[in-house]
Order: structure tokens, then sequence, then C-alpha cells
């Protein structure tokens, strides 16, 4: 049974850091893509960026360039969210998922991450 547990969330002030960290029991942790969404409340749930199968291509949405940095561990099966110089705007649960793009794409669209964690929720005081 595949399983991605995020771990790392709580209270931030304005311009603080957190680093959410993402397990995930995946046999061929390696051959996916793994991103980071959030779901701020009642709002829908944003993709925040991802990083390749090794490490070495990361991709982000506009509002956080900058300041949050993905990265991987493929010996110890995890996946990092650094997230510097927080907004409450940041505020909200954040979710790590495993995808795999179609051919000659590098990222999966949304719709094609095929295993989420739980969440862990991220508040940022102002």
């Amino acid at each position: 049974q595949v399983q991605l547990v995020e771990s790392g969330g709580g209270l931030a002030q304005t311009g603080g850091s957190l680093t959410l960290s993402c397990a995930a029991s995946l046999s061929t942790f390696s051959s996916w893509i793994m991103g980071w969404f959030r779901q701020a409340p009642g709002g829908e749930r944003e993709f925040v960026g991802a990083v390749n199968w090794i490490g070495t291509e990361t991709t982000y949405v506009d509002s956080v360039k900058g300041r949050f940095t993905i990265s991987r561990d493929n010996a110890k099966n995890m996946v990092f969210l650094q997230m510097n110089n927080l907004k409450p705007a940041d505020t909200a649960v954040y979710y790590c998922a495993a995808g795999f793009p179609p051919y000659g794409k590098t990222w999966p669209r949304d719709w094609e991450y095929n295993y989420w964690g739980q969440g862990t929720q991220v508040t940022v005081s102002s």
C-alpha cells in the first residue's frame, strides 16, 4: 500500500521559515515526480512546486518563487519543502503527491498525480 506522510507543519510568523517533509512508501520512489500542493480555507487546491526524479530540476508557482525550495533524498524516499519568508497568504494545508508525466512532458499535470498524502497544516500569523 502506497503511503505519503507529511510532517513539519505548524505555526510561523510572517517572515519566518518552516520545512515540510514527506516520507513515501513507494518502492520505485526515484521514478516519480514529487510535487507539493496546498489548499487554503475555502480555496481550491493549488500547485506549489515539483522536483524531478533525481532532484536536478524544480518548478514552482510564481507566488512562491525565490522563497520556497523543493528537494528530495531518494536514498531515504523523502521529499522536502523549505519555506522561507512566509506570508499569511501561505496559510494552507500542504500536501505532497507523486506523479508521472505523459510521454514527452517533463512535469505531470495536476490530475496526473496518482498518490497523495493526508496533508499538514501551515499557519502563518501576521
